[in-house]
């Protein structure tokens, strides 16, 4: 970089290629090359991937057919949410949210299922997505990649009563969260991991340990999750940020805003 600034005469072009011929990897490399972003050394030209590119992500979740009363939703370049769309499932309530959330104006927009959204359990991907616009995406144990963002999406949480998505804690639930890919940036649940933003108004813990472990295994960037209510907010742990992003309280009336947060893509960070 130095030598770059002392001759401004002088073009430098790295390359993907050349970074393998010199026996490093583009996660190597790029950093070192910050001071020709940072100090802007108009000389130095670098591949498009390395450059940090900023997704701004609006975060809500726990709906409960109340959709249609939040006002005032900030712009982003996407919004996600985290299931519980509906209050009993049924077919009207599901169909509404999704005219509505497909209608919404933002670039990208994902959604999961709930433990409330029965309507969800009869139904297979590509039939959701055939009701959905080109630039929405429903993922039910299934990923998408988004300029170069790879998120994983799983409705399922362990049983309670009767509600849909329900497993059994144990061997069975590890089956699904095994499905999440190790190279996931952001996870996207209905159920809490234990122990994070996972608390009743009775004090009780009700996330899942198991996925709580799989996260520690796969260290996505973002976890964002709903389902209990009177846990919403926002925890670091490790090198996940985990987001509770329940609009409703415990007594399903509106509460709190959707979380916003920027998501900085890039081998520059």
């Amino acid at each position: 970089m130095h030598f770059a600034k002392e001759h401004p005469e002088l073009k430098f072009l790295l390359t993907e290629i050349g970074c393998g011929i010199a026996g490093f990897t583009v996660e190597e490399i790029a950093p070192l090359f910050k001071p020709a972003i940072s100090e802007n050394i108009e000389n130095v030209y670098l591949p498009e991937r390395f450059l940090n590119k900023i997704m701004n992500i609006l975060f809500f979740s726990d709906t409960h057919c109340l959709h249609r009363r939040l006002k005032d939703i900030p712009p982003a370049d996407m919004i996600i949410h985290a299931g519980d769309v509906s209050f009993s499932g049924e077919d009207h309530e599901v169909e509404d949210f999704i005219r509505w959330f497909g209608k919404l104006d933002y670039k990208y927009k994902i959604f999961i299922a709930g433990n409330h959204d029965f309507y969800f359990e009869d139904e297979t991907i590509r039939r959701i997505q055939r009701m959905l616009p080109e630039n929405a995406y429903y993922l039910c144990d299934s990923g998408v990649e988004i300029e170069g963002i790879k998120f994983w999406g799983s409705p399922i949480n362990p049983r309670f009563l009767d509600w849909a998505f329900n497993c059994e804690r144990g061997e069975q639930i590890r089956g699904h969260w095994k499905l999440i890919p190790k190279d996931t940036d952001i996870l996207i649940t209905h159920s809490p991991p234990f122990g994070l933003l996972d608390q009743t108004t009775r004090g009780v813990h009700t996330g899942c340990e198991d996925l709580l472990k799989a996260i520690k295994r796969i260290k996505p960037r973002y976890h964002l999750f709903g389902h209990i209510h009177e846990a919403y907010g926002m925890i670091q742990s490790g090198k996940t940020t985990f987001i509770n992003g329940s609009v409703l309280n415990e007594h399903y009336v509106i509460q709190n805003p959707p979380v916003a947060f920027c998501y900085e893509n890039g081998f520059m960070q």
